[in-house]
């Protein structure tokens, strides 16, 4: 049997995986109110706010060791394999945050989920790696990115709901059970890379196969293996720490979000579980049509004979000059409310009616909120993406999963950092802190890239 654009249905499985990982890891978010409130009825606000960014540290840095374990998996036994191993811890340890019964377990239970839904990402620069070519990775990327978005979309208002009917611990169990039902299709359809799967028709395997230009090494023009040095020569290349230094400052910005966009929700703006599912889930449409646009746009300037260095310096250079100002603007997101309810009063058709539905009458402040972080968070979507492909445009298929890994490790940690300090640095309501610090850590991804990265191209031995 063969399969017309086999590589589109693993990209869609692969965005599809993204979808369910950050409906299980947005779960204690969204239902953290409620087990706060069952767990530790005599704790204040502030203190529930410590517990929660304590387990949420634990996470995090779980997950940046995972994203090292990972990308090294991957490499040994394969993105088949390897993604199956992550999604079916994954999706355990979710369901064993039923028997969650204070900070230890939860942070035990936590720590495990990270560890397994770090694989997520190494295994999906992999999978890009392997089955397109360089010319359609960013969108490939772009496509599998969207989908944390649209897990973000779909987690906050569909964890709200099912609060009206169920238990914060069945909640969990419901969720953990999702990904194994995914592994199903992946297992039937994923049963080789493109090279010797027996579903792939020989025009599109070709297609696949001759646009890595990454992995040729010799010159000769046909595929091969490219430059795969071990892990002490990859570090020893300073394009690598542009990888991973970038990594490690745009990656915080994203989870100082997808952490505390709840929990900032629900203190700053004093809204219920069923609000935060109203609202919670706008930033998220905004990190949707980031991915898909920072992708679309380098696929677009490489068709018209850009180079994938400037290509990729362009996209990631935008990205990050979209999230300086929204980021600082956060502090104060009444200009923003301002604007909205101008655009209103001068196209009060769809955009009236979308805003109607939020707030009769004009724009409130919390919907002005949510508007700035989506904006912010498509600019992290349209630079990340491209930083992502970076591992595939410096070097081959068998070392892509070991940089990924080591950058998203790096990644993890800065978000550990990030996230350890929210609780200090935001006692009594004042996120301004956060806020600034995110905006020079935009400013540093751009010059990491610009100044270790002097020309994305593949890397050879001799480089």
């Amino acid at each position: 049997m063969k399969m017309q654009g086999l590589r589109w249905w693993v990209v869609a499985l692969i965005a599809l995986a993204a979808v369910i990982n950050y409906i299980d890891r947005q779960s204690l978010g969204v239902l953290w109110p409620e087990i706060a409130a069952d767990l530790y009825p005599n704790e204040t606000e502030d203190g529930h706010k410590k517990i929660y960014g304590t387990i949420s540290v634990v996470f995090i840095f779980s997950y940046a060791f995972g994203q090292a374990i990972f990308g090294k998996i991957f490499d040994w036994i394969g993105t088949r394999l390897g993604f199956a191993l992550s999604i079916g811890v994954w999706s355990l340890a979710t369901i064993l945050h039923t028997f969650a019964k204070g900070i230890v377990s939860f942070s035990i239970f936590r720590s495990i989920l990270g560890v397994a839904e770090a694989g997520n990402w190494p295994g999906a620069a992999k999978g890009n790696a392997e089955w397109f070519p360089t010319k359609e990775r960013a969108f490939a990327q772009g496509l599998f990115n969207s989908g944390a978005a649209i897990g973000g979309i779909i987690s906050i208002p569909l964890i709200a709901y099912l609060t009206i009917y169920f238990s914060w611990q069945s909640i969990f169990i419901l969720v953990g059970l999702i990904g194994f039902l995914w592994l199903i299709p992946w297992l039937i359809l994923v049963k080789s890379p493109p090279k010797s799967h027996p579903w792939l028709n020989e025009e599109e395997r070709n297609y696949i196969l001759s646009g890595q230009q990454n992995q040729d090494l010799d010159e000769d023009g046909n595929y091969d293996e490219g430059y795969n040095p071990s892990t002490a020569q990859l570090l020893s290349h300073k394009e690598s720490w542009g990888v991973i230094i970038a990594s490690a400052v745009i990656d915080p910005i994203w989870w100082l979000f997808v952490i505390w966009i709840p929990i900032y929700l629900s203190e700053v703006l004093g809204m219920n579980i069923q609000e935060i599912g109203k609202y919670g889930w706008i930033p998220y449409v905004g990190a949707m049509f980031g991915a898909w646009f920072g992708g679309l746009l380098a696929q677009n300037r490489i068709k018209k004979s850009w180079t994938v260095d400037k290509t990729r310096k362009f996209v990631i250079t935008l990205g990050c000059l979209i999230m300086l100002p929204s980021l600082l603007v956060m502090s104060n997101p009444t200009p923003v409310q301002s604007i909205l309810n101008g655009i209103l009063s001068v196209w009060d058709g769809t955009v009236g009616t979308l805003i109607d539905f939020f707030y009769v009458g004009g724009v409130n402040i919390e919907f002005a909120t949510v508007i700035l972080m989506a904006i912010i968070l498509f600019g992290f979507q349209t630079a990340i993406g491209n930083v992502q492909t970076l591992p595939s445009d410096f070097f081959g298929g068998k070392t892509v999963g070991t940089l990924s890994g080591i950058a998203g490790m790096a990644a993890k940690l800065g978000a550990v950092g990030l996230t350890s300090l929210i609780p200090i640095l935001t006692k009594g309501g004042n996120y301004t802190p956060a806020f600034i610090i995110g905006a020079a850590l935009a400013l540093i991804a751009m010059a990491s890239i610009w100044i270790l990265c002097p020309k994305i191209e593949p890397l050879k031995p001799n480089s």
